[in-house]
């Protein structure tokens, strides 16, 4: 049996703004990514440039391809958070096999978060690489990040748990929020412009095109929605992130 491992697809690689890139070195990439912090189109060339080598690594350390994805997405908001502070400097002629090759760091950043984020459980996560591939989840997150508390919530209950905006009212009053489920609905479409505008504008072209985050919430009547543990005894200020219940950081091991 091959052990090798099948490395999705990623439509964004094929994006004219993504292909406009790729003439550029690692170097270069990550030089602009650092000057133009208000555009999303370096490091998603990054992830396009390197993503099957660091799939394929962390695919043959998960134990399901769920928890994979998960690590995956993870290892990329990583890579996200540290690419900033990377120091790349000019090229010098004649570089030895000790220079700084962006290869190298990834296989370090890499091997990190293999070591040592912390995976749930399969049924904890909600995270789907069809769904959101890393960069557009990493942006989102961060557009999320700025919206106030209760939008926040209900988006995160509309897009993650596909909750009705009946249900959604009945877990807000259930919390002290008195809002009708017309209320949550007005609150879930300023929600969304909110969070769109917080992107930035490459990255909607990139994912959107001329399409929209919004998404219309399931019905109250499907059985296997009763019950959603992840929103069990937690308040407004618990739920801050797509796909994992839990604080910033929680995933890594100390």
């Amino acid at each position: 049996m091959s052990s090798t491992a099948h490395i999705p697809n990623f439509p964004e690689c094929d994006h004219r703004l993504v292909q406009g890139l790729h003439h550029l070195s690692d170097r270069e990439l990550v030089q602009l990514f650092q000057r133009h912090g208000d555009a999303g189109r370096y490091f998603t060339a990054i992830f396009c440039r390197y993503s099957p080598m660091v799939y394929s690594l962390i695919r043959h350390s998960a134990r399901s391809p769920v928890q994979a994805e998960y690590l995956f997405a993870l290892t990329w908001r990583h890579i996200l958070h540290e690419l900033g502070g990377v120091d790349c400097p000019e090229a010098i002629a004649g570089e030895g096999p000790g220079a700084f090759t962006l290869q190298n760091w990834l296989i370090n950043i890499t091997a990190l978060c293999i070591n040592q984020a912390v995976v749930p459980e399969v049924e904890s996560i909600h995270y789907a690489l069809e769904q959101a591939t890393p960069p557009f989840w990493c942006y989102v997150e961060q557009a999320l990040d700025r919206l106030p508390p209760v939008e926040r919530l209900v988006t995160v209950m509309a897009l993650t748990f596909r909750w009705s905006e009946n249900r959604i009212a009945a877990y807000l009053q259930a919390e002290g929020e008195s809002l009708t489920a017309a209320e949550v609905r007005h609150k879930l479409e300023l929600a969304f412009q909110h969070l769109e505008s917080a992107l930035p504008e490459d990255i909607r072209q990139i994912y959107l095109g001329s399409g929209s985050l919004r998404s219309e919430p399931l019905a109250d009547d499907l059985n296997d929605l009763l019950t959603v543990p992840d929103l069990e005894a937690v308040g407004l200020a618990d739920v801050d992130l797509v796909g994992i219940g839990g604080e910033v950081g929680s995933e890594w091991a100390n």
